[in-house]
């Protein structure tokens, strides 16, 4: 049996970038780990990750959210420094 830190392992994902996943498709957070795994393996599918992630940060902007904000911001920052070839 898969534990969630397996799972989490197997996604090539941070436990934040998860969330960001799971945060934006309004979905449990095993679903976007399994999300995030296949995204990461398409053409366009990290790109798409970013998005998600820039779609957060402008989200928690709008309802002025700012500590949100920030620690999606660096969410991002990450993803882009694992993730550099989308």
């Amino acid at each position: 049996m898969l534990t969630r830190e397996d799972c989490l392992a197997l996604c090539e994902l941070s436990e934040d970038e998860v969330a960001a996943i799971a945060e934006h498709e309004h979905v449990p957070e095993i679903v976007a780990m399994e999300m995030g795994q296949y995204l990461c393996h398409t053409p366009e599918g990290e790109a798409r990750i970013e998005r998600m992630i820039v779609e957060d940060i402008a989200t928690a902007r709008a309802h002025g959210n700012y500590a949100h904000m920030a620690k999606l911001v660096g969410v991002l920052r990450h993803f882009v420094e694992v993730h550099p070839h989308h």
